[in-house]
């Protein structure tokens, strides 16, 4: 008896050994549960009783059933894994998917703005504008190029009667009517106000430091005041009535070369963290450039300051240069220098 149940049982084992490999698990698992129960049954036979023989070919067959269960646990838990991972690479695909369709989207919308900027009405202007700062502020990846637009439309060759006649021009105004002109000047007046808005102020926490390029830009009345700017190109600007530059901080190279300002030019309290130029400059009524820090070099020759001028209290960490500076209204010295022959010596 003890040899035919061993018989079975090495049948059994290698049944279930087949049927495992090539078809059902569970039958695999049953035959190879009676292959161990029959197998050790019939291999203690001889040297133990029964009970005990039975006793542990059931346990033989027992651990058999028990590895079954832990590989299907095994395989259910690399199923599982498996799922969640699809799940998982399906959900970033639709993020990317989505982030996608939006950056095509503000694409567009950023396309079709600038496009506005050159229609025939001011109210469209006006509209594209405000639709390009609504931009920047949904998407800020998209304000330095907002930024850089507003600036360009600012470059735009512009004149009005009211600054023909600031200059004291000899010759002809040859400009656009003044209602037309008037029209156009609204919308550069929006387009000055945007630009400050778009700008951190100073004192926000991680502030980003945007460039400005304002080269040959007519400005009146701009108010970039308590703004954190880059790197800041103000070269040949053209500036009327007010414009106010004070309290901000720029963190970049600046120049202000060749600049001409025919109304009140205030730069007081400002901080210049890079080199400054104020080459070739012009002003023809107060500029202020009081209390104002200058971390690197600057110059200011060739510049023509006709009107008052401040230099209070205004502080030089680098090389200043105010050779061949000309000062012909009233001024205010900065510390350790003084005026003589309408022009800076140190003391």
């Amino acid at each position: 008896m003890a040899t035919t149940l061993i018989v079975l049982g090495v049948v059994a084992a290698v049944g279930g050994i087949v049927v495992f490999a090539l078809s059902s698990r569970l039958v695999a698992t049953m035959l190879l549960a009676f292959g161990a129960l029959a197998g050790v049954t019939g291999w203690l036979l001889p040297v133990a009783s029964r009970a005990d023989a039975l006793k542990t070919g059931g346990l033989a067959a027992g651990s058999v059933v028990a590895l079954y269960a832990l590989w299907l646990n095994d395989r259910r838990r690399r199923v599982d894994e498996e799922r969640q991972l699809l799940e998982h690479e399906r959900q970033e695909l639709e993020t990317a998917r989505a982030t996608h369709d939006r950056e095509r989207a503000a694409d567009e919308r950023f396309l079709r703005a600038v496009e506005l900027l050159g229609h025939e009405t001011d109210q469209v202007r006006v509209g594209a504008m405000h639709a390009l700062a609504g931009l920047a502020r949904s998407r800020p990846s998209y304000t330095q190029d907002v930024l850089d637009v507003i600036c360009s439309y600012l470059r735009r060759p512009f004149e009005h009667p009211e600054y023909h006649q600031a200059r004291a021009a000899t010759d002809d105004y040859a400009g656009e009517p003044e209602a037309m002109a008037d029209r156009w000047r609204v919308v550069r007046m929006t387009a000055q106000r945007l630009l400050a808005d778009l700008l951190p102020r100073v004192g926000d926490p991680d502030a980003h430091a945007y460039d400005l390029d304002l080269t040959g830009a007519t400005l009146e009345y701009c108010d970039l005041s308590y703004r954190v700017i880059g790197q800041l190109r103000a070269r040949a600007l053209k500036l009327y009535r007010s414009n106010s530059f004070h309290h901000c901080e720029v963190r970049g190279p600046t120049w202000f070369t060749n600049t001409e300002s025919w109304g009140r030019l205030w730069l007081h309290h400002m901080e210049f963290s890079d080199g400054a130029w104020f080459k070739q400059m012009r002003v023809h009524s107060i500029v202020d450039f009081g209390h104002t820090v200058f971390h690197s070099e600057v110059k200011f020759d060739g510049s023509t300051f006709e009107g008052t001028t401040g230099f209070a209290d205004t502080r030089f960490d680098g090389i200043v240069d105010f050779s061949t500076l000309t000062l012909t209204g009233p001024v205010t010295p900065p510390p350790g220098w003084q005026v003589e022959d309408q022009g800076l010596v140190r003391v």
